[in-house]
């Protein structure tokens, strides 16, 4: 077994080994995000419409993680659902346990962030209880709200007003079923043209501007547009990771043997993805966009090869596994709890009308800390064992 995947310990006994390094990139991959919305605090609090300075691209870590998810799902599930050794109802089974217990908790932890922050809008309307209970009902049923409906309890039309960044789970959720139900059955001729298909309408969406953001970070709404887009976003990065899976699985059967890879890839990816996120902002939409020509190019191009060369790396450094393992475990708790502390870091920003990282680093690395010691807290109290006692229990 190559030393790029580690049977790591897993609820299932037959799952298959994990390629530590986009494990630890998943993870570099969150930190970003929540370093992102820090900066995305500091132009919400000051009413800025331009676009968020720092790390401007952070929202494309969401594009990562769909690549990263249709690879590894791909290189899991491909074989042993074509061969029967795993049923449809078995794969949603393994998908509820792996992603519902974090999506439990950080409805929970906003519902408790809401209150906590006084149980007012953003405009400052007070919001009855029984709101904010039908819209936590809504959030742990992954049920999205509707701009203005009145579950949307802090008014700014999120999907999941109490933890906004759940909308990426519900799209995963959808890739998810499509893959499930469609996706590993088809030939890999046919997986090809359809990524090639759903490649061409995110680069019109991307190119042509659809969405009159200017840039790539839709989906977190339940309007016509970001519904489109954010299933264009899930789809391609999708579609592409599982191809991906297909033609190395191919490769190392052809071969018998991995690449050599890029050695400490994990390090010199981690420093690619922050480059990366860190471009500023391209101005100009003749005649295309060039900021969506930026982010797709990252999407079509980068994105792949970091996946590629860190599926084909082995893990020859003690440090670095170590690392790679506890950024993967750590990533998706981080993920799923960080929102709620930062809107609750955005709230203090507003009340003492703080709009500049200058005034209100302090406050900005408490949250980054506190976002990331609640990550640990949920994945080692809740998560993992939460998950080891559904998957005895549900057999």
């Amino acid at each position: 077994m190559s030393q790029s995947v580690t049977p790591l310990t897993t609820s299932f006994a037959d799952s298959r080994p994990h390629y530590l390094i986009l494990d630890g990139l998943r993870g570099t991959a969150a930190l970003l995000v929540l370093v992102y919305h820090v900066f995305e605090g500091l132009a919400f609090a000051g009413g800025d419409t331009t676009p968020i300075w720092g790390i401007n691209h952070g929202y494309l870590a969401v594009d990562f993680f769909f690549i990263l998810s249709g690879f590894v799902i791909g290189y899991a599930y491909d074989d042993r659902l074509r061969t029967g050794r795993l049923t449809v109802r078995g794969f949603i089974r393994r998908r509820l346990i792996r992603l519902h217990p974090m999506i439990i908790a950080g409805a929970v932890i906003g519902a408790v962030a809401f209150f906590a922050g006084g149980g007012t809008k953003w405009d400052g309307t007070h919001v009855t209880t029984s709101l904010v209970m039908l819209s936590l009902l809504c959030a742990l049923f992954m049920i999205p709200q509707v701009p203005g409906s009145p579950a949307d309890v802090r008014g700014n039309g999120e999907m999941y007003p109490l933890n906004g960044p759940s909308w990426s789970l519900f799209f995963e959720y959808i890739g998810n079923l499509l893959y499930v139900l469609l996706i590993h059955r088809l030939p890999t001729r046919v997986l090809g043209v359809l990524t090639v298909v759903a490649g061409v309408a995110l680069g019109w969406f991307a190119l042509a501007d659809l969405s009159g953001y200017g840039m790539l970070g839709v989906g977190w709404t339940l309007d016509t547009v970001n519904f489109a887009g954010g299933m264009l976003r899930m789809l391609f990065p999708y579609l592409l990771g599982m191809y991906l899976a297909r033609r190395f699985v191919r490769r190392d059967a052809a071969s018998g043997a991995r690449r050599r890879g890029v050695r400490g890839w994990f390090w010199i990816a981690s420093v690619w993805l922050l480059a990366l996120f860190l471009v500023p902002y391209i101005d100009g939409k003749t005649p295309v966009c060039w900021n969506g020509a930026y982010e797709l190019f990252c999407i079509v191009v980068v994105f792949p090869a970091i996946v590629w060369i860190g599926a084909a790396t082995p893990l020859d450094n003690g440090l670095s596994r170590r690392c790679c393992d506890f950024m993967g475990r750590l990533s998706y708790p981080l993920y799923a709890v960080h929102y709620p502390v930062m809107y609750v870091f955005y709230q203090w920003l507003i009340a003492h009308e703080t709009y500049t990282l200058a005034g209100s680093w302090p406050q900005a690395l408490l949250a980054v800390g506190v976002s990331i010691v609640l990550a640990l807290v949920a994945l080692k109290c809740y998560d993992e064992p939460f998950r080891r006692w559904l998957s005895r229990k549900w057999k």
